[in-house]
């Protein structure tokens, strides 16, 4: 479904990324791992064409998109929830439904199908954005995505300031999209969050990538060693 190909990007003088290659399958979830300034949402923003690579190349169903604007990168079938939601509070719930349609990407996803993925959402259909919690318009900024009907969803940070009991709800969808075949690739600082919901992880520090296989083969020790850089460091309070 998707693969990056080596891909290199730049923020001015700053590598953001060096060297990032990744595939995900359909029905398969990808986690990226990794701390605050790892290259996670500049991985994700890259893929849907907010930053363009400095090198590598991004390909869809073995198509080259690397060179695409955002939008058509939608109407290809990769969709994304950004970090902090980004939802219009001005509108209503089916009003930021619709703004996902706004592609024109045919497919099973529409606003009644996004009200039994999540049962609440009917019923508040006509409230205004800026009336629901911080979980609530977590939801939606995945209906709204869904509603693109994509092959590919990109997610950023779906755990960042909600309670405990909101994220296992809002993760509980995921097994429903991926069994109807959708690809997740999927930002997370919970690693632990991330690694209960991933067929395979990815773990990002400084751009590169330091270690990625499948979670129940990979030990405490290894990915706290990846994740903070504490492989090849020798002497008291090394990773083995």
């Amino acid at each position: 479904m998707l693969e990056v190909r080596n891909l290199t990007v730049r923020h001015g003088y700053l590598q953001a990324l060096t060297d990032i290659s990744l595939t995900v399958a359909p029905g398969e979830t990808l986690a990226i791992i990794g701390a605050n300034g790892a290259g996670k949402s500049t991985l994700l923003r890259s893929i849907i064409g907010l930053h363009q690579p400095s090198a590598g190349s991004i390909l869809l169903d073995g198509r080259d998109i690397t060179a695409l604007p955002p939008h058509t990168r939608v109407r290809e079938g990769i969709a994304f929830v950004p970090e902090g939601r980004r939802l219009f509070p001005s509108l209503s719930v089916e009003e930021n439904l619709l703004v996902g349609q706004s592609s024109g990407r045919p497919g099973s996803w529409s606003v009644r199908a996004v009200y039994e993925l999540f049962s609440w959402m009917g019923d508040r259909r006509r409230e205004p954005t800026v009336h629901l919690s911080g979980g609530e318009q977590q939801a939606l900024a995945i209906g709204r995505a869904l509603m693109a009907n994509p092959q590919m969803l990109l997610l950023d940070e779906l755990s960042l300031g909600l309670a405990p009991t909101m994220v296992r709800r809002i993760y509980g969808v995921l097994p429903e999209l991926v069994r109807k075949g959708m690809a997740v690739l999927l930002v997370e600082q919970d690693v632990a969050q991330a690694l209960r919901v991933a067929n395979r992880f990815q773990c990002l520090l400084e751009g590169r990538t330091t270690l990625e296989g499948k979670p129940a083969e990979a030990t405490t020790a290894t990915i706290e060693a990846a994740y903070f850089g504490l492989a090849g460091r020798t002497g008291p309070g090394s990773a083995a």
